[in-house]
């Protein structure tokens, strides 16, 4: 079996999330395999822009994923374990990534998005940053006001 770590990003621009349609047609969130010793934090943020073409700001980490699947080329299971990070991006630009075989991207109102996304772990994961996310800009606010 392979192991692979990786990291990546939920990004929200207010009441948005970024999300991308990959060559299978899933809606996904951006993440891609840590490589060269790079830091987990900075492969995710590389892979929003690589991936998505947005410029994010990790405000908090989000947690962690696994999951398993069966490898056609390698002919060999893989297990991806994913770190997250809650992202703000001061814009909606983006520009998904069609060499990497994205088919579509946006940022999403979050019912949408959570209607659009394949994976029931990542639709847990949005709707618990987008919480948390909420939380972090609240208390922003009021540190702005009584500071």
């Amino acid at each position: 079996m392979i192991v692979r770590k990786c990291a990546g990003g939920i990004v929200f621009h207010r009441n948005k999330v970024f999300i991308l349609k990959n060559d299978k047609g899933h809606w996904v969130l951006p993440k891609g395999k840590i490589r060269n010793g790079s830091l987990a934090v900075e492969t995710a943020l590389n892979h929003v822009r690589i991936e998505g073409g947005v410029e994010g700001e990790v405000i908090s980490t989000a947690g962690e994923t696994s999951y398993e699947f069966y490898s056609l080329s390698r002919k060999q299971p893989v297990y991806n374990f994913i770190t997250w990070y809650i992202m703000e991006s001061h814009s909606e630009g983006f520009e998904f990534n069609k060499d990497l075989g994205f088919l579509d991207g946006g940022f999403f109102p979050i019912e949408e998005a959570m209607d659009k996304i394949t994976h029931n772990q990542d639709k847990s994961l949005v709707n618990l940053s987008y919480k948390k996310y909420l939380d972090m800009i609240n208390m922003e606010d009021i540190e702005e006001v009584y500071v």
